[in-house]
C-alpha cells in the first residue's frame, strides 16, 4: 500500500513539475507557419510558440478573429516576417493591446525589388502590395541565416537564463541552412541553364530564382489577393508553347484555376504543388521549412529535367 502511494505521489510531483515548465515557458507568437518553425527549431522547450496563419493557409489575405487578438495580447514576443508581407499585422497588434517585443527577422536583410519589365509578365502591377519589394526573402536559405540570428538575439534578450541553448540551437539550425544551401545549388546545376524556366501561380520564388539562377514567371505577381488580367494569361500561354517550358506549378495555399487554365491551353500538365509562403500540416511533404525547401527543390528539378 505504502509502496502505491510512494508511486502515486511520484507520479502527481511529475504532473506538477510538467504543468510548471509548460507554465515557465516564453509565450512567443509567429505570424505564418514558416516563422512558427524557426521559433520552435531555436527556441526549443524554452518556448511556448503559438502560429495566426496556419499550414496550408494564406498569409496575403489572412483576416485576423477576435481570438487572434487575444493570443497576441498574451504574448512576449510578436515574430514577423517584415517587409510588408503581414499587411493585416499593426491593426491586430493595436487593436489586441500588446504590450510585449515585434520582432522583425528580415530585418537586415537586403530586399529584392520588383522588376518592372513590361515585356516579362512576370513582373506587372501587383508588385505595389508590397511597395515594390519581394518579401519572400525565406526562399533564400542564406537569409534564413539571418533570419535565425535575429531571433537567438531576441529570444535570449527576452528570456536570458536561456541564451546559451538559444545559441547552440541556433547554430545547429544555421548548420543545416547552410548544408541546405549547397545541397540546394548543387541539385540546380545539374539542369542547363537554358531549361531553367519555371511558371509558378504567383511571383514568391523570386531570391530562389537570384540564389540558384533560374526564371520564374508568374501571372499573380508578389500577392495572391488580385487575379491576373486575360492579357497576362494569354502572353504567358504564348510563352510557354514558345520556349517550351514544361515546369508549371501551383501553390499549396493558391486558386489553381489559372495554372490549370494555362496548363490547358498551353499543352502542359500543372505539376505538383509547391509550398511558398506556408508549410504543409505536419505529416505532410513540407511539415518544416527545410523539409519545404528540399521538396520544392527536388520538385522543380524533376520537372526541369524532363524533355
Amino acid at each position: 500500500m505504502k509502496t502505491m502511494q510512494r508511486l502515486f505521489g511520484a507520479l502527481a510531483l511529475c504532473a506538477a513539475a510538467a504543468v510548471a515548465s509548460a507554465a515557465d515557458r516564453l509565450p512567443v507568437v509567429a505570424s505564418f507557419s514558416i516563422l512558427g518553425d524557426l521559433v520552435a527549431q531555436v527556441g526549443g522547450e524554452r518556448v511556448s510558440v503559438t502560429t495566426l496563419v496556419g499550414p496550408d493557409q494564406d498569409a496575403h489575405v489572412f483576416q485576423p478573429r477576435p481570438s487572434d487578438a487575444r493570443t497576441v495580447a498574451g504574448a512576449r514576443l510578436l515574430v514577423v516576417n517584415g517587409l510588408g508581407f503581414e499587411g493585416w499585422l499593426d491593426r491586430l497588434a493595436a487593436s489586441s493591446g500588446f504590450r510585449g517585443t515585434q520582432v522583425v527577422l528580415s530585418q537586415g536583410i537586403k530586399p529584392r525589388r520588383m522588376a518592372h519589365d513590361h515585356d516579362d509578365h512576370a513582373a506587372h502591377d501587383h508588385d505595389h502590395d508590397h511597395g515594390g519589394i519581394d518579401p519572400h526573402a525565406w526562399q533564400d536559405p542564406r537569409n534564413v541565416v539571418l533570419y535565425v540570428n535575429n531571433l537567438v538575439r531576441a529570444l535570449s534578450q527576452a528570456d536570458p537564463a536561456g541564451a546559451a541553448v538559444y545559441r547552440r540551437n541556433g547554430d545547429h539550425y544555421v548548420a543545416q541552412l547552410l548544408e541546405l544551401d549547397r545541397w540546394a545549388a548543387a541539385q540546380f546545376a545539374k539542369v542547363p541553364q537554358p531549361r531553367r524556366k519555371v511558371i509558378t501561380s504567383h511571383d514568391a520564388f523570386g531570391y530562389l530564382a537570384q540564389r540558384y539562377d533560374i526564371r520564374f514567371l508568374a501571372p499573380q505577381g508578389v500577392s495572391t489577393e488580385a487575379e491576373p488580367s486575360a492579357r497576362d494569361v494569354a502572353a504567358l500561354i504564348r510563352q510557354i508553347k514558345a520556349e517550351r517550358i514544361s515546369a508549371v506549378f501551383v501553390e499549396n495555399m493558391s486558386n489553381p484555376r489559372t495554372l490549370q487554365l494555362l496548363g490547358s491551353e498551353a499543352g502542359v500538365k500543372p505539376g505538383p504543388r509547391l509550398y511558398a509562403d506556408a508549410l504543409s500540416v505536419r505529416s505532410g511533404p513540407a511539415g518544416s521549412y527545410l523539409e519545404m525547401m528540399r521538396y520544392n527543390v527536388r520538385t522543380i528539378v524533376a520537372a526541369l529535367a524532363k524533355p
